[in-house]
């Protein structure tokens, strides 16, 4: 049966599978209309396909499986639909400026001629060519979305799965569904494993064996490994897939023909690489092994010297394993400088950049994060990039590549990288393929903090190699050691218990017992008696650090409720609901998977001073503006990038006034709150409280209960990561030696 009008209301929605009831008003009165509407909007004209029903509850309704819009031909009906929010970058204002101006032809003034847009006051050539993207991208985005609700998808599965494929989603999916999990963050296995099952895939099909292996190989290196072992391997896949060994050993053997995967024998077991970590592993162990071995023509004879005029200039000794440390960056092509906060790394650093540049040798300055770059730019006076910056990131024909490579190396003499920690072997990959022989490298980081979210053991297997020369700072400098976040620091990493709440001092701890207690604690501590005694701004310069996403204490309901005391809504205060999060102007966000097509600006004096491309997951920011009319989210990021995210870009950003004490490496914070509660035994770890009390300039408050915190201390169990770099590393340097 069919039946056309025009939308009443809207009067519930279900945002995660578009489960829509409404009120149509038809030629017969208004009636009640149930079904998958996740575009449904007020106003908008529609036929429906269906039947109808009775509810016990709500009585008769129709309920359609089949939707399509009718374009309104009244002058009202087409400003309506305009105003609906169906075409991003119109809104109500505009919508009236265009009906008024082209009247009953304006839809297909838009459709056949937008150019001429540019008539209606307000419309630039920027904001046309947005309203054309949108309006070509969201009637193809409807159409495809509305099909795959056949496969049971949530809407916000189906957004995923069109941003990938585009226009041809729906035929990715019918010819295999397994390519989702693989292609798309955040889709699992399992949901590309149902849709085949609803296809009537079989379960021995060779792309559902291939998917499971690959997902598994996938699943490990989310967790950091570069290999499996082939046993471990077989075990999880068989797991998963509920099959037996020998159709997984046919498919395991075709991907390594078809060299997706890389098979190494060692010792008593078979190492299964993902090819990617492999190749990265192969090229990372060559690059050290070769830089490793220059011959130094350009090494200060009267070293010793220059430390001591750096010595006198700067009125106070370097300890003896700092000097260590800066005749080896002269001397060595590679060298690893590692210690903990207050062990004069920064000091290092400056003073080989010193001796470096009294050379007339170039030196550039990296490090894996925004934030982690603006501080060596503070601490040194000299600017740092992101590596990602440095190694210029771009798209070519959608491929993410680096300008910077063997072909056009980086221009320097000396590259010092800090945060050493945090770079995983894909990035570090990059990075060695871009330093041009003879380039001095200095690495310095601190081993016992979390590694990489990437895969890979980067810093921790350069160390262990014992190829790259390594001098470990374990001495605390005398300035630095009236602070108790450093001593703290250095005594929890020791498995001692740190001493708390003395007078005068910046580390203290507030007993509470459970995790609301802990939240409504913090929330005062934040919006009030931190503030109120130390001058703190509550959101720029106090950052909560939990190590759990759930619970009473965890990144969400702490999010919500510092939100609500901290930016509560006001009227002149825009504010969107996205998914189930409101988002606010004033709230502090966080970038929370990489994007290296986003477009940023500098402005000064409202004008734009820079531009580049790419925010990545890590970096933190406030949002400056919601346009409702555009559809835009406005955010400012550190050093003053502004970003533009339209709506359906949100799912990048999470409140951020508490995160997780992974996502806050690479950051420092003036003061921090951790609370300490019970978890999991694998997330209450000694490096993990190490990494958050190393996150504080200033102060650090624990808050909860003492016995969790002694369990975290004793806790040091460290995830063991399958790489292989040390033993690679060392296999180059022998060759390299022997030849």
């Amino acid at each position: 049966m069919e039946i056309q009008g025009i939308v009443e209301d809207i009067i519930f929605r279900n945002e995660s599978n578009g489960y829509t009831v409404g009120k149509l008003y038809t030629s017969d009165g208004s009636i009640t209309i149930v079904g998958i509407a996740p575009f449904l909007h007020k106003d908008e004209a529609v036929s429906l396909e269906g039947e109808w029903s009775y509810h016990s509850r709500f009585g008769e309704q129709f309920q359609f499986d089949t939707l399509k819009s009718i374009m309104p031909t009244t002058t009202k009906g087409i400003e309506n639909y305009l105003s609906s929010g169906l075409i991003p970058h119109i809104g109500p204002k505009t919508a009236k400026k265009i009906v008024e101006h082209f009247g009953p032809e304006a839809l297909d003034i838009i459709q056949y001629n937008p150019q001429r847009l540019l008539e209606i006051e307000g419309i630039g050539e920027k904001k046309l060519r947005r309203i054309m993207e949108s309006y070509d991208d969201q009637r193809e985005m409807r159409d495809v979305i509305v099909a795959l609700q056949n496969y049971s998808l949530s809407i916000n599965q189906s957004m995923k799965i069109y941003k990938q494929y585009g226009k041809d989603a729906v035929n990715v999916v019918r010819e295999n569904p397994y390519r989702l999990a693989e292609d798309i963050s955040g889709m699992g296995f399992k949901t590309a494993d149902e849709i085949a099952s609803r296809l009537g895939m079989d379960k021995s099909s060779p792309y559902r064996l291939e998917a499971g292996l690959k997902f598994v190989m996938m699943s490990a290196a989310g967790e950091g490994h570069c290999y499996l072992p082939k046993d471990e391997l077989m075990k999880k896949t068989m797991q998963l897939l509920q099959v037996g060994e020998e159709g997984l050993e046919g498919a395991l053997t075709t991907l390594l023909l078809r060299q997706s995967f890389h098979s190494t024998p060692s010792g008593d077991e078979t190492r299964i690489y993902y090819m990617p970590y492999h190749t990265a592993e192969n090229n990372v162990a060559k690059a050290l092994a070769e830089l490793s071995l220059v011959q130094r023509e350009d090494i200060l004879e009267d070293i010793d010297q220059w430390i001591e005029q750096l010595e006198r200039k700067q009125g106070f000794p370097f300890g003896d394993k700092q000097k260590l440390a800066i005749k080896g960056a002269i001397e060595d092509g590679t060298i690893v400088i590692t210690g903990g906060p207050g062990t004069g790394k920064t000091t290092i650093i400056t003073a080989i950049i010193d001796l470096l540049e009294r050379e007339n040798k170039r030196v550039v300055l990296a490090a894996p994060t925004g934030r982690a770059a603006k501080r060596m730019t503070e601490a040194t006076g000299m600017e740092a990039k992101t590596l990602h910056r440095l190694l210029e990131i771009s798209y070519m024909n959608e491929n993410l590549q680096f300008s910077k490579n063997e072909e056009s190396p980086i221009d320097a003499d000396a590259i010092i990288v800090d945060e050493m920690s945090m770079v995983d072997i894909l990035l570090m990959n990059n990075l060695v393929k871009a330093i041009k022989p003879g380039t001095r490298l200095i690495m310095v980081g601190d081993v016992d903090q979390l590694p990489s979210v990437g895969a890979g053991n980067v810093l921790r297997d350069i160390i262990d190699s014992g190829v790259v020369r390594v001098v470990r700072l374990d001495e605390i400098f005398r300035q630095e050691s009236e602070s108790m976040i450093i001593v703290n620091a250095h005594l929890i990493n020791k498995g001692e218990t740190p001493r708390l709440n003395e007078k005068g001092k910046d580390f203290f701890y507030i007993h509470k017992s459970t995790g609301q207690e802990i939240r409504e604690e913090i929330e005062e501590l934040t919006t009030t008696r931190l503030p109120s005694f130390y001058g703190y701004d509550p959101i720029k310069d106090i950052q909560v650090l939990t190590p759990m996403r759930k619970g009473d204490a965890g990144v969400a309901a702490l999010n919500k409720s510092l939100q609500k005391a901290l930016n509560p809504p006001a009227k002149n205060k825009a504010e969107k609901l996205i998914g189930d999060e409101i988002y606010r102007v004033g709230d502090k966000v966080m970038q929370i998977r990489n994007n290296y097509q986003a477009l940023w600006t500098v402005d000064v004096d409202g004008r734009p001073y820079e531009e580049g491309e790419g925010i990545f997951n890590g970096d933190f920011g406030f949002i400056k503006s919601i346009d409702e009319e555009e559809g835009i989210v406005t955010v400012l990021f550190d050093d003053d990038r502004e970003v533009e995210f339209e709506m359906r870009q949100m799912d990048d950003l999470k409140l951020a006034y508490a995160t997780t004490i992974h996502k806050s490496q690479g950051s420092e914070f003036p003061a921090v709150i951790i609370p300490v509660y019970s978890g999991p035994p694998m997330l209450l770890t000694r490096n993990l409280l190490y990494t958050a009390v190393t996150r504080a300039k200033d102060l650090v408050v624990l808050v909860g209960d003492k016995r969790y915190m002694h369990m975290m201390i004793r806790n040091n169990q460290i995830a063991k990561r399958y790489s292989s770099l040390n033993t690679k590393l060392r296999d180059y340097f022998h060759f390299i030696i022997s030849d």
